[in-house]
């Protein structure tokens, strides 16, 4: 894992993050908590994608590689913003 790669993953995750904070606004975190849900997200998205296709992937050059790191940090970026979202509104929710 580079640099470069970690640097995509976590900026795909904050658009991710962004995006799934626009198309779902009632879970939206805001314009900050977005981003950084989906920076975790997109370093932990890429990160698992990584795995999942193997070291040799990143090994081949061209664009497949920074397209996977595209769509691991989105993904992530968008999984992660929804989980923080529902945890905070199952919080946030008064007890009977």
């Amino acid at each position: 894992m580079d640099m470069s790669s970690l640097l995509v993953q976590l900026v795909s995750g904050a658009v991710g993050g962004n995006l799934g904070g626009a198309l779902l606004k009632n879970l939206s975190l805001g314009t900050l908590g977005n981003s950084i849900a989906g920076i975790v997200g997109g370093g932990l998205g890429g990160q698992i994608l990584g795995a999942l296709m193997g070291g040799g992937a990143a090994a081949t050059g061209g664009m497949g590689p920074v397209l996977s790191n595209v769509a691991g940090g989105g993904v992530g970026g968008i999984v992660v913003m929804i989980v923080v979202a529902l945890i905070k509104r199952m919080m946030n929710k008064p007890s009977s």
